[in-house]
């Protein structure tokens, strides 16, 4: 880890707008190195230029753009402290990405599991928190079946949003059990957290209700500010693993928090794991 002197270097995806753009501009208030990553390339420069931090562009809606983000990381920072994996989004009908995989759980799980796996050796080095943005859906909304990972059996919008916000707190267990160390150099710690029900465009390509609480100014007030949100992001980024929070765990509120009991299953997450790793075309090590 940095000395207290030092700017950590912190890398966040999806942060062009919500809570990725809010974490950013205050990570960067209190002297952090923050990266940005956004899918659009207007909003992550114009969010990048406000605070006048490096920025990058990836969609991951396309697995080449994540693996071509992942070399040019690699290539340009010597540490990455923090990896905040918050690029996600709920969408409307099933389609499937120019990868062949179902939009959902690819932008939301596959994007940030490839990205993390490719820069494993560097976060390892940097005694990196790795952090997933999941959400309260996986506890209320997920129907996870691992042999049904891309929804053709049965799909839905909110299931499939749920499932894939389940998919990111196996990986956040998993990649703690295979990796996970004090946080000083001997491994990586992983955290998955709920920002709360965010006011924001995240859902502005779903459907239905999902569509209406996300984008209706009167819906709009009952929730919880970008602001509130990223903070909650921040408070793990600069935190210590195994003294502010515990590495492998799911937060809501900056507090441990109960989600599925499938969460808890390592062999759900193991199979889970190796699944993933075979999709994108890594070694499941």
């Amino acid at each position: 880890m940095p000395d207290a002197l030092t700017p950590r270097t912190i890398v966040i995806t999806g942060a062009s707008d919500g809570i990725g753009a809010a974490a950013a501009g205050q990570l960067h208030a209190i002297g952090e190195r923050v990266v940005i990553v956004g899918r659009n390339p207007e909003k992550t420069r114009a969010v990048a230029e406000g605070i006048g931090a490096p920025w990058h562009v990836a969609d991951y809606a396309e697995l080449d753009q994540v693996r071509a983000l992942a070399a040019t990381l690699l290539d340009r920072y010597e540490r990455i402290d923090v990896l905040a994996n918050n690029a996600g989004g709920i969408f409307g009908e099933r389609t499937l990405t120019r990868d062949g995989f179902e939009t959902t759980f690819q932008v939301n799980h596959l994007g940030g599991f490839l990205l993390t796996t490719l820069l494993r050796d560097r976060l390892i080095e940097s005694g990196a928190s790795v952090i997933q943005t999941s959400s309260l859906a996986a506890q209320r909304f997920s129907r996870f079946d691992i042999d049904d990972l891309q929804g053709e059996r049965r799909f839905s919008a909110s299931t499939a949003y749920g499932n894939a916000k389940l998919a990111n707190i196996l990986f956040t267990t998993e990649l703690a059990r295979r990796f996970g160390g004090n946080g000083r150099g001997g491994g990586l710690s992983a955290v998955a957290f709920h920002p709360g029900a965010i006011a924001s465009g995240f859902a502005g390509s779903a459907r239905g209700a999902w569509h209406w609480l996300y984008t209706n100014p009167l819906a709009s007030r009952l929730l919880t500010s970008t602001e509130v949100g990223g903070s909650r992001l921040g408070w793990l980024a600069i935190g210590t693993p195994g003294v502010d929070w515990q590495s492998g765990r799911y937060y809501a509120n900056n507090r441990p928090a109960r989600t599925s009991p499938l969460a808890a299953d390592p062999l759900l997450a193991a199979r889970l794991w190796n699944l993933s790793a075979e999709m994108v075309g890594v070694e499941a090590r």
